[in-house]
């Protein structure tokens, strides 16, 4: 996989309008499908009671623009979706220019971008516009025109379990309920569905893999109230998927525990993989680890961004675009960085030394029998891991005591186990 593939299945993202439900969010999990054929589509009827929530009605737009006095066409959704608030209802009438400033939503302190908005559980109508064009905007009648749909129906939303060695798992989350904005979340959609497809073309897994791809808040909260038992038992590990398309900085927010394996694997991967990055706190969290590790589902999933959301200009705006502000290269490179993160997952173990002593690493073809300076850096490293390996450190322990990455440690670690000389334990071993 190339950074033009990533670019390329973003932009046929682009045009969308998804929501928490319709004809997007099925287009969407399509195109997704057709890149990890095993992808589940499921749905649930409106209407459904679960937890504290209501799945919602389906909400779909044929067409939907104002007609101003002088007849021209303005905030025209075909044109950009974020022009209509999100769930407005179908409507077709007259206002004065009073009367439609009331469902008129802009932006003073960025007058050039149109906001991205919502009304999902109270029924309203709307449009965005930008505040330039607002503030041109005359006294008169303005025709209103919402085609459109909102009824019950069906949400939707997708699952892939790639079965591994073991039942305990990897989750890993994104959510697709939002119409065209770039890093947030189309850039989670991408590098989500290119990490499946990576983890099911590869056939060595320890850890079993469940994706989703759901519509965020409400489809994060249907989908752990189906799973809720399976998921408590068995998610090991696991990261929500979101803002990861730009190049201007890596950030990290931690579950709520702070110390879960992915807080430690987020952590070190990106003190060694990038070195300056931006650490949030959980009472920074906005997204679906608020569902993910709410108290009574506590589970451990971590997040790593690139902007964080709420925390760049572009946010929620027209302004979020694959021009300027989302990249191939930002696409690629982090999904590298969850690459790395998911392979220090997979190794993840307290090794434990299987002899007294240092072995005789020579006569293993572990060491040249002529001892030179070139060779020492080498041997040092291996005779580090061995020191480390008591069942106590664990792989990323160990790794930070030797002041290197767990990937660099990871080829050591084998060769030392096809040589008989650690095994690999699942849990730490007590000091006595």
């Amino acid at each position: 996989m190339k950074p033009n593939d990533f670019m390329q299945f973003a932009q046929k993202l682009w045009p969308l309008n998804r929501s928490l439900t319709g004809r997007g969010v099925v287009q969407t999990l399509q195109l997704i499908k057709e890149i990890i054929p095993e992808l589940s589509i499921k749905h649930v009827k409106s209407g459904t009671i679960f937890l504290d929530w209501e799945v919602p009605k389906e909400w779909n737009i044929t067409h939907a623009y104002i007609i101003d006095p002088s007849g021209n066409k303005i905030c025209d959704y075909s044109e950009n979706n974020l022009s209509l608030v999100g769930y407005s209802i179908p409507i077709l009438g007259s206002y004065t220019l009073d009367e439609l400033q009331k469902h008129l939503f802009s932006l003073p302190e960025q007058p050039d971008a149109i906001p991205y908005v919502t009304s999902y559980y109270k029924e309203f109508w709307g449009f965005c516009i930008s505040q330039n064009l607002r503030n041109k905007l005359v006294e008169g009648i303005y025709q209103v025109v919402i085609n459109g749909t909102l009824q019950n129906g069906q949400m939707h939303f997708g699952e892939l379990v790639v079965p591994g060695s073991s039942k305990k798992e990897i989750l890993i989350s994104t959510y697709i309920c939002h119409p065209s904005m770039a890093n947030d979340q189309i850039s989670g959609i991408v590098v989500s569905t290119f990490l499946a497809k990576w983890i099911s073309e590869n056939p060595e897994r320890k850890y079993t893999y469940r994706f989703v791809f759901i519509p965020e808040t409400v489809g994060s909260k249907y989908y752990i109230s189906q799973n809720y038992k399976k998921l408590v038992k068995n998610v090991v590990a696991g990261f929500n998927i979101t803002c990861v398309g730009d190049e201007r900085c890596y950030s990290y927010l931690p579950s709520r525990d702070g110390h879960t394996l992915s807080d430690q694997v987020a952590r070190h991967v990106l003190n060694t993989e990038v070195g300056d990055y931006k650490t949030y706190s959980w009472k920074d969290r906005g997204s679906d680890e608020r569902q993910y590790c709410a108290p009574g589902i506590d589970l451990p999933i971590a997040t790593i961004m690139r902007s964080k959301y709420g925390c760049y200009p572009e946010y929620h705006t027209s302004l979020d675009t694959l021009e300027n502000f989302v990249t191939a290269n930002g696409l690629f490179t982090s999904y590298e960085l969850y690459q790395k993160c998911l392979l220090t997952l997979e190794n993840f173990c307290f090794p434990r030394a299987t002899i007294l002593g240092e072995p005789k690493f020579d006569k293993r073809n572990m060491k040249p029998y002529l001892s030179q300076k070139k060779d020492y850096v080498n041997h040092i490293l291996i005779s580090e891991f061995l020191t480390w390996s008591d069942g106590r450190n664990s792989l990323i322990e160990i790794a930070e005591k030797c002041n290197v990455s767990t990937l660099e440690l990871i080829p050591i670690m084998k060769i030392l186990q096809d040589s008989n000389l650690i095994i690999q334990i699942a849990g730490r071993k007590n000091n006595n």
